[in-house]
């Protein structure tokens, strides 16, 4: 067997062979097989990231949950100037650490209000009524259709243009330049930084045209409020507004399409969940635990020398968690290839874990357990139009998405 990355030193001498380079895959068919080798022989591994630094790559559960309890590990320190970085470098500060930044100026609790369990903004009939449009306009199409574009991308984008109050004629625009601010390795800084500059302007441009009082969604909201506090500068508000669409879009895109891909080679799930639709968020907190959708991993930064696991860290270093290789962990999750959709206990760390929590859990959580139940209700018979090993991948996306999901019904 082959000597796995050194665990117990943070330096690596000149004569030990060369750190294997993370990430390993951007495809969503399967776990990368180096995730769950590193998992049982070196839980804690040194790697070479995209900008070329190195970082210390964590596959377990029980070290990722150290990791995100404890506050040595932060994360909003490494948008400053001059701290490690996983791919291109850090624009500014609010882009790494947006909700730090909304609650020192008082608006937090806002974006938490329109995130949360209610989700006033987007209600579930309305989220069933345009799932159900974007289904029927593929059956217009025809057969094949692809469901990546149909169903995936389309909710998605239909519930962020709706929150944050958006048109939704702009979504073509805007998610050819998301999925440009998602894409690693191929893009120049120079693009990445003119690309965002783009989005950051039209939002900045979006809030200029509000009515105050009459706000058009979240975004027209936190700009009134922000208008009365004066806690953001117009620039940074412009640039957290971007965050929350890029984010929310491609995450949300990513998921649900990734998601489908694996419902869909599980007809007797589908069978299963139709007959007993309140089962569907038991069905969908499987799909988050075992659906494969980092492209890069959660990033934290050492504050001070510490140990994780058998490893030990140095200040000022980079750690890298791998949320999907912890999923599949065999010490949290028995049988974790499995899927399982009565699983319980299920507590896979797709969104985190104590403090460190997805704000956009419960969309998530909420909008997929809709799109999904009118997704198998509308087309009892839908199924993979390809072999799942032809099912295309887009390269080199830190949100991991099908570039189409071909399927027939």
């Amino acid at each position: 067997m082959s000597t796995p990355p050194q665990a117990p030193a943070s330096g690596q001498a000149a004569h030990e062979e060369p750190l294997p380079r993370y990430p390993f895959s951007t495809r969503g068919d399967r776990l990368a097989p180096e995730l769950d080798e590193l998992r049982g022989r070196c839980p804690v591994a040194r790697v070479n990231t995209n900008s070329g630094e190195q970082a210390w790559l964590v596959t377990g559960y029980e070290l990722a949950r150290q990791v995100l309890r404890d506050r040595s590990f932060a994360r909003s320190v490494l948008g400053e100037a001059d701290r490690p970085t996983q791919d291109a470098p850090i624009l500014a500060p609010e882009l790494l650490d947006a909700m730090n930044h909304l609650q020192q100026a008082g608006l937090r609790d806002e974006v938490l209000k329109a995130l949360g369990r209610d989700q006033p903004d987007l209600p579930a009939d309305w989220v069933a009524e345009v799932t159900a449009e974007g289904l029927d306009t593929m059956v217009r199409d025809g057969s094949p259709g692809d469901l990546q574009r149909h169903f995936a991308d389309w909710v998605a984008a239909q519930c962020m243009c709706r929150l944050l109050g958006l048109p939704f004629a702009d979504r073509d625009w805007l998610a050819v330049r998301a999925d440009l601010d998602l894409t690693m390795v191929t893009p120049t800084p120079e693009e990445l930084a003119r690309n965002w500059e783009e989005i950051r302007a039209y939002m900045d441009a979006h809030m200029s045209d509000r009515r105050p009082g009459e706000p058009r969604g979240l975004i027209d909201r936190l700009a009134d409020l922000n208008a009365t506090h004066e806690g953001l500068t117009r620039h940074q508000l412009s640039n957290i507004v971007a965050v929350l669409f890029v984010s929310g879009y491609e995450d949300f895109a990513s998921f649900l399409g990734v998601a489908a891909y694996n419902l869909l080679q599980r007809p007797e799930v589908m069978s299963a969940v139709r007959a007993e639709p309140e089962t569907m968020p038991q069905c969908v907190e499987e799909l988050l635990r075992c659906s494969v959708v980092l492209g890069n991993a959660i990033p934290r930064f050492v504050t001070k020398d510490a140990e994780i696991g058998p490893a030990q860290v140095k200040e000022g270093e980079m750690i890298l968690l791998s949320l999907d290789a912890v999923n599949y962990d065999s010490a949290a999750f028995p049988d974790p290839k499995s899927f399982t959709p009565a699983r319980t206990p299920n507590p896979h760390l797709r969104f985190g874990y104590g403090r460190h929590h997805c704000p956009g859990a419960h969309l998530v959580r909420r909008q997929s357990e809709v799109a999904f139940r009118v997704l198998l209700d509308r087309l009892p018979g839908i199924r993979l139009a390809v072999p799942p090993a032809e099912v295309p991948w887009h390269p080199n996306r830190m949100a991991i998405m099908p570039a189409e999901v071909p399927v027939t019904w």
